[in-house]
């Protein structure tokens, strides 16, 4: 299976076959000149602002006494809040004295982002703006200004593009809207979950409800939102509340409306022009075209009090540069405070990815995915003739291996530290020699300069240099029926299903000298009943190995599954299951080899 399939399998069930007809609209598949010209600006950029800001905001995810879920923007479905009871208590005192909106896109532009998206509308139906079509907007607030104007303008002076997240499908207020099975008896909420396509399953007779709110407040919302504040970008989310149909009006409205416009990849299916990845991703598949991703500060996207667990700022910078070897954007999520402050560890993570980008942005602006293999001490970017090496972990002895580069640069030059040389050890692979310090602690830059086309070897060169090599399922094929991969959050960067014989994993792969190699694989179960055995080959050798099952998903452990000899050359490295117990041979994320003496 291609990593295409992954994304599909990301899109709501019935969104990908039910492609618009008639409509004048292009598939990710198809060449569209048209949606070259709009997303350019968005491959330029490659690094964004998502902000998940609302009244909901205040609350901090807790609502009298009682704490919401992992996302603080769903408290309102989460603790089943009636919809007067959110107006009276929620959205009637919402007062954000503190909201400037100048010092956000200031913060924002100095850690070189080069867009924003705003919630315009999420889930709870209530607009951020003073809206003409619903009076379910900031104008009953306490807060009498429009900080989509405001938000507006800042990006102008400071130079982002701007855009709005717009919840199209999901609205908890409206009576005719999916979603609120607590104040009304409406599908698509949490009593019947289970049902993907409620208008073909339990709930038909619900979609002329459907269809009344999206011609009464969706499409008119999106149109005043285009024509008020003529958006650069609009993002959609969970498209699996409507029906394919009733999606695809909404897109063909939108290109009505603005045909510059930029549109994200879950509004129909492939019909965007770029596609979504997953949430909060972990680490980055090796995706097919223009691509984003868009994980978050902490773990939940609007802003939790309870929620502390902020990742390291080298952990979205080595993210952002692997996002852009891949093809991708990274569209890094932050959620203000009610009182429209944007959180102290937020600020602190924007700062310290800006002081990187201040020495580092020429690797990420206009670049592209990388022509080389995965490195074992990073990654590399792509602009022109120029390639970026980006080194997550330098090497102590100041030699760094650059596998499967088969060109000769003109020059070699580590941005913000010394000159670096460098010599061919073999005709597939080039050795350079670095300063004993890195110049930066999470990502240090080596600019490579071509005369022309760089030509590479794709294949991944295993324990280079001595070292363990680790072969991510990210970075494999998935081939035969049944195998998918997971959505790329933490814990679930893994081959999720794997039913059968039929399917595998592969790695192209290339070993430099005849060596002896120890082999591990990390690994989980969905269930404890799961499990079975698997088949390691790779130029002519068999490894054998049992699955041992986890008692739950994120419980991940690492058996040794045996050692190997391999000769010098090109191989094909392959992994399928022998027998499966309980549906799902297990949850692989990685396969290790490391040279024994």
């Amino acid at each position: 299976m291609t990593p295409l399939r992954w994304l599909l399998l990301l899109l709501p069930l019935g969104q990908v076959a039910a492609g618009p007809s008639g409509a004048g609209l292009r598939s990710l598949d198809e060449p569209d000149p048209a949606r070259d010209a709009r997303v350019a600006w968005h491959r330029e950029a490659r690094f964004g602002c998502f902000v998940h800001w609302g009244v909901y905001s205040a609350l901090g995810n807790e609502f009298e006494g009682r704490q919401g879920g992992t996302y603080a923007e769903h408290i309102m479905r989460v603790l089943k809040i009636p919809r007067a009871t959110y107006l009276e208590r929620v959205v009637q005192p919402f007062n954000p004295e503190q909201f400037d909106a100048e010092a956000w896109v200031k913060l924002m532009h100095d850690a070189g982002m080069r867009y924003l998206i705003i919630t315009s509308k999420h889930h709870d139906g209530f607009a951020m703006y003073p809206s003409t079509v619903s009076d379910y907007n900031i104008t009953v607030t306490r807060f009498h200004r429009d900080p989509m104007a405001e938000l507006s303008a800042a990006c102008r002076k400071y130079g982002l593009k701007f855009g709005f997240y717009y919840s199209h499908a999901f609205d908890w207020e409206h009576p005719d809207a999916p979603g609120n099975d607590w104040d009304y008896d409406n599908p698509g909420g949490d009593k019947n979950r289970d049902d993907a396509q409620w208008w073909k399953g339990r709930r038909p007779d619900f979609l002329p409800q459907a269809r009344r709110y999206v011609d009464g407040k969706s499409i008119p919302q999106i149109r005043e939102l285009i024509s008020k504040y003529h958006p650069d970008i609009l993002w959609f989310d969970t498209p699996s509340k409507l029906p394919p149909e009733e999606n695809r009006r909404i897109l063909e409205a939108v290109r009505a409306a603005g045909p510059d416009v930029v549109v994200n990849g879950r509004l129909l299916g492939n019909y965007g022009d770029y596609q979504n990845t997953a949430d909060r991703p972990a680490y980055c598949p090796d995706t097919p075209g223009h691509w984003e991703g868009i994980p978050t500060t902490n773990e939940s996207y609007g802003y939790s009090k309870f929620d502390h667990s902020h990742k390291p700022v080298g952990q979205f910078i080595q993210l952002l540069a692997i996002s852009v070897s891949k093809g991708g954007n990274m569209l890094m999520n932050i959620g203000p405070k009610g009182d429209g402050t944007i959180d102290a560890p937020d600020q602190a993570i924007l700062r310290g990815i800006g002081e990187w980008m201040d020495r580092y942005s020429a690797s990420i602006y206009g670049c592209d995915r990388t022509p080389l293999p995965v490195q074992n001490w990073g990654t590399s970017t792509l602009k022109g003739h120029q390639l970026y090496l980006h080194v997550f972990r330098w090497p102590a002895d100041g030699r760094l291996l650059v596998a499967g580069l088969k060109s000769d640069p003109r020059s070699v030059q580590p941005l913000g530290g010394k000159f670096a040389t460098w010599h061919r050890v073999s005709a597939d692979d080039l050795e350079l020699t670095l300063p004993a310090v890195a110049p930066d602690a999470a990502d240090s830059v080596i600019a490579l300069d071509f005369a022309g086309e760089i030509a590479t070897d794709r294949a991944r060169l295993l324990a280079a240099r001595n070292e363990p090599t680790v072969l991510h399922v990210f970075d494999g094929r998935l081939t035969g029926s049944g195998l998918h991969y997971g959505d790329a959050k933490r814990n679930n960067d893994v081959v999720n299903d794997w039913p059968d014989a039929a399917g595998a994993v592969e790695w192209p792969v290339r070993v430099a000298a005849p060596g002896r190699f120890k082999v591990t694989i990390n690994y989980s179960t969905a269930k404890p009943d799961q499990g079975g055995t698997y088949l390691l080959e790779v130029a002519g050798q068999t490894l054998t190995g049992q699955v041992t099952a986890t008692s739950k998903p994120g419980d991940f452990r690492t058996d040794e599954a045996g050692e190997i000899a391999l000769p010098p050359g090109a191989h094909t490295l392959v992994i399928r299951a022998t027998q499966v117990a309980g549906g799902n041979l297990m949850r692989l994320r990685q396969i290790e080899f490391t040279p024994l003496p």
